[in-house]
């Protein structure tokens, strides 16, 4: 960087910061337009797109369903953020925050609005009793990786990914400290996986279901394209674990669900019953 910014006494949103979100990215919260959000016929309905926050959820209830949880059937519908679909009156009722993913659960006597793709999680896991042990030390452990996530991820998406991928020019300070960051967590992951084959110990859980959207993803190439850049091919514990996950077929159905971008047969903007994977598609992926 050749330019030093001063910055104001106080902070004003005069002009768009550029990059690739700008036209969706404003200093203020709520509805900027009508619009209900669809309801179908399964208890749960999703909100969602197919970034790695949206593919959490999107796993889960593909997992639950191998497992044979029938309960778990859901709606998926797509939230076009870059259309700003996640600024509509409905949308901001099932998440103030205006964020993917939103969980509505119509499965009881009324509709709970669930928010966070962790407290999604979590929620779901509660409600079927899978995929988090019910009590104890194996319990706390689940969870503490499971908000590790929660905490660590932004470092890694608006961070490291934001400057490395889609702002507007290519800064050396920012794309520093977030490779850094980011590959200290990498390393905190890969000494992890060297002693246990999933996070939180012996059995797969939600908190390979968080973490492996965002670092399995990126240790693979599949997010951000920086693998060579991050050098994940050196993280051999992270990496084998990584393709462990990918090779679920839960897990590949869930990374289509919401997904409008990539190859066409990877995508499937909308998933309303399992026949929506269709039968060339279950031949690829194993289901």
């Amino acid at each position: 960087m050749t330019d030093t910014y001063t910055p104001p006494k106080v902070w004003k949103w005069d002009v768009p910061s550029g990059g690739q979100f700008a036209s969706i990215n404003r200093p203020t919260s709520g509805a900027t337009h009508d619009k209900e959000l669809p309801v179908g016929k399964h208890p749960f309905q999703l909100y969602s797109l197919a970034t790695p926050n949206g593919v959490k959820v999107t796993v889960m209830f593909e997992e639950l369903l191998a497992a044979g949880h029938t309960g778990a059937e859901y709606d998926a519908w797509i939230i076009k953020i870059g259309d700003g679909d996640q600024f509509g009156s409905g949308f901001v009722e099932a998440n103030p925050n205006s964020k993917i993913p939103a969980l509505v659960d119509r499965s009881g006597a009324e509709p709970v609005r669930v928010f966070e793709s962790a407290s999604i999680l979590l929620h779901l896991a509660e409600k079927f009793g899978a995929f988090l042990p019910k009590s104890g030390p194996a319990r706390t452990e689940t969870l503490n990786w499971l908000f590790w996530q929660m905490g660590s991820a932004p470092y890694l998406g608006g961070g490291f990914g934001h400057f490395y991928k889609y702002a507007p020019e290519k800064w050396q300070y920012p794309i520093d400290r977030f490779t850094m960051e980011t590959k200290r967590q990498m390393d905190v992951l890969d000494k992890l996986l060297a002693t246990r084959p999933y996070i939180a110990g012996e059995e797969y859980s939600i908190a390979d279901m968080a973490i492996w959207p965002w670092y399995g993803q990126v240790a693979l190439g599949t997010v951000y394209d920086a693998a060579e850049f991050l050098d994940t091919a050196s993280y051999t514990h992270l990496m084998a674990w990584a393709e462990k996950i990918a090779a679920r077929p839960a897990v590949q159905r869930g990374r289509m669900v919401n997904r409008a971008f990539g190859e066409p047969s990877s995508q499937l903007h909308e998933r309303h019953d399992a026949s929506d994977f269709d039968t060339k598609t279950q031949d690829k992926i194993g289901g």
